[in-house]
């Protein structure tokens, strides 16, 4: 008798969970169709934003990392030392040959001067020689005509233009001095002239030492999270390299969902998006279309398909969707870059 009553329970129970069963089938199967027919969704999306790689400007030995995996920073934090000795000598370096050149000015300066005054002694030379000259040329002329009129000897003749020849040559010596003095400060302006131009390329050469010297500083450029920590104290690093990557936290995040090609006709900018996400599958966040990519994700390869060669196999293709989230920011902050995603775009 128990056991009569037993099996009749194990049949209604039986009966009651198959129809739970089939009852939860269908509303799935019903859910399932009126979502196809109402929404176009793929769940081969992610959520992304942007990831800003910090890199090192100059070139040597970390000296000290002041950051931890998934850190919060702001903006102008100090992220990782760089060794600055080296650095700091060349700086130094650099400002002493500043030093160096601008040392010549007053030098050059001085010789400029004395050129200048020598020139104006020579030209006061010229003047007194010039008048000597002028002076001998009419006692030439005055003796030449005594000596046609027999009124003096040769010998008294020969002693004046003898003289004036020898006028004469001081007079061209003069002059060859006077300009042998202006052609030496000119000299010596081209050499101010090429000493300015030393001195701004070796000002430039200290901005530029002074500048590496602050790129051994590597701060934050906005606020964000650091990521993975992929460095260490001591190891050397070259310019160029990515020592970390920051979220920027104050952009906003979006989804790139890739739909087959076959869903995408009544897709347009501004269409209004559902999206679940496998972390918060409670939570609906909202979006638009942002674009539509120009080409296939097929296209972007290293490698993209060739259906010239060899036997043809017709695949699907998918096309990149850019959603953006416009829920607020307290909301969107729980979703990290790499998240999966379910998108549901409303047919028209």
């Amino acid at each position: 008798m128990n056991k009569n009553k037993i099996d009749k329970v194990v049949v209604i129970s039986t009966k009651y969970f198959g129809i739970v069963l089939l009852t939860g089938m269908l509303g799935w199967a019903v859910l399932y169709l009126w979502r196809n027919l109402q929404y176009e969704q793929t769940n081969d999306a992610q959520i992304d934003a942007y990831l800003s790689p910090i890199s090192a400007k100059v070139g040597g030995y970390i000296s000290k990392i002041y950051y931890n995996d998934n850190q919060q920073v702001h903006q102008g934090d100090t992220l990782v030392l760089i060794e600055k000795d080296e650095y700091r000598l060349k700086q130094k370096a650099a400002a002493a040959e500043l030093l160096s050149s601008r040392a010549k000015l007053p030098i050059l300066a001085a010789s400029e001067e004395t050129q200048s005054k020598n020139i104006a002694v020579i030209s006061a030379q010229l003047m007194g020689v010039q008048a000597k000259l002028e002076q001998q040329r009419k006692e030439f002329e005055r003796y030449k005509s005594l000596l046609a009129d027999e009124s003096t000897t040769q010998q008294k003749f020969d002693l004046v233009n003898t003289t004036l020849l020898s006028q004469q040559s001081d007079y061209a010596q003069t002059i060859a001095s006077l300009e042998a003095a202006k052609s030496r400060l000119k000299d010596i302006q081209a050499q101010r002239a090429a000493i300015a131009a030393e001195i701004n390329i070796k000002t430039a050469l200290l901005e530029r030492q002074e500048l590496d010297l602050r790129y051994t500083v590597i701060t934050a450029p906005f606020d964000g999270r650091i990521g993975k920590k992929t460095i260490q104290q001591g190891q050397l690093v070259q310019p160029g390299q990515t020592l970390a990557f920051l979220l920027n936290e104050a952009e906003k995040k979006w989804v790139v969902a890739n739909f087959k090609e076959t869903q995408i006709k009544s897709f347009h900018i501004g269409q209004r998006v559902a999206i679940e996400t496998d972390a918060y599958p409670e939570e609906v966040f909202s979006g638009v279309i942002e674009s539509l990519s120009p080409t296939t994700g097929a296209r972007y390869s290293l490698l993209p398909p060739d259906n010239a060669t060899g036997n043809f196999v017709k695949i699907i293709q998918r096309i990149p969707v850019r959603i953006k989230l416009t829920d607020n920011s307290e909301m969107l902050s729980k979703l990290s870059p790499g998240m999966n995603a379910n998108v549901y775009v409303l047919k028209k």
